[in-house]
């Protein structure tokens, strides 16, 4: 199987994460092929055109999401017709092509309060319309296809678009000292190797590897604070702004962020085979990799 031709859509792909697997993706073999749509491209609200995008796809990566966490409490029905009717509709059409779906979801379903890494088996608790959204376009992809991988992750950092990382290079730069949150801890995730890990548990797929759908948490190793993250953005780029450290109540947001949403990593390592790099790493290997 894996000597065939193996076709790959990818949805939101003008996003950061869309963007990481147009940057990775002839790390391939030549007989992988990609096609990337993006909102101008494919309505994913649009039951009909996804059936028919769908037509001839082995896998369907959707990065399409919308994640904007606090806008989405006052526009509610905007962010559950992409994070969760979209991923419907998606899931259909990859059961009636008989395509794979992978799907991204978030650290934010979980926040339940507890002081120890997630696994998948633990309750959720999403609190935020963003949480809620994305735990419920999870539930109609595994409800409609059963040959879905759930992949949620968490703090999606690259060079891309707007994000902590490009957010950080512009404020470090403008501004003497700058104030970030300390008591709110994660783990940063690169999007490069988010997409680097997907596109090795296709091959592992295609290699014939049994009972691999389901829920997996992935981010990058390691622990940080968005002050963790910040600091060391400041050192590897030698940028001057002084940081320091605030409580998440001195920075009051609409939408609720988990205080502690560190997830295992086990069950997707053990069961990929996959070797994943500390965060500290990756923000290093972007570093060095970004044209200024």
């Amino acid at each position: 199987m894996a000597s065939d031709s193996i076709h790959i859509l990818i949805t939101g792909a003008d996003g950061q994460l869309g963007q990481a697997f147009r940057q990775i993706k002839n790390a391939l073999p030549q007989s992988y092929h990609f096609t990337f749509t993006g909102r101008k491209t494919l309505d994913l609200t649009n039951s009909e055109a996804v059936q028919k995008k769908l037509q001839n796809t082995d896998y369907c990566i959707n990065c399409a999401a919308y994640t904007a966490v606090d806008r989405a409490e006052e526009e509610k029905e905007t962010a559950f017709a992409i994070n969760a009717e979209a991923v419907k509709h998606l899931a259909k059409a990859c059961k009636q092509n008989n395509a794979k779906l992978i799907h991204f979801s978030t650290d934010y379903v979980y926040d339940s309060g507890q002081a120890k890494p997630y696994l998948e088996t633990d309750p959720v608790h999403p609190r935020s319309i963003y949480a809620q959204s994305k735990l419920l376009g999870e539930k109609y992809a595994l409800q409609e296809q059963q040959d879905t991988i759930i992949l949620r992750t968490s703090w999606l950092f690259s060079t891309f678009g707007k994000n902590f990382y490009t957010s950080m290079l512009r404020l470090g730069r403008e501004r003497e000292t700058l104030g970030v949150v300390y008591d709110q801890i994660g783990t940063p995730t690169s999007t490069l190797h988010l997409a680097k890990a997907v596109l090795h548990i296709i091959q592992k797929i295609e290699q014939g590897l049994p009972a691999w759908q389901g829920i997996y948490n992935f981010s990058n190793e390691g622990v940080a604070s968005w002050y963790d993250f910040a600091h060391e953005i400041m050192r590897l780029h030698q940028l001057r702004c002084r940081l320091y450290p605030i409580r998440t109540e001195a920075f009051p947001r609409p939408a609720p962020r988990p205080a502690f949403s560190l997830m295992d990593k086990s069950k997707i390592c053990s069961t990929f085979a996959l070797d994943i790099q500390h965060w500290t790493e990756a923000v290093e290997e972007l570093k060095n990799t970004h044209v200024e």
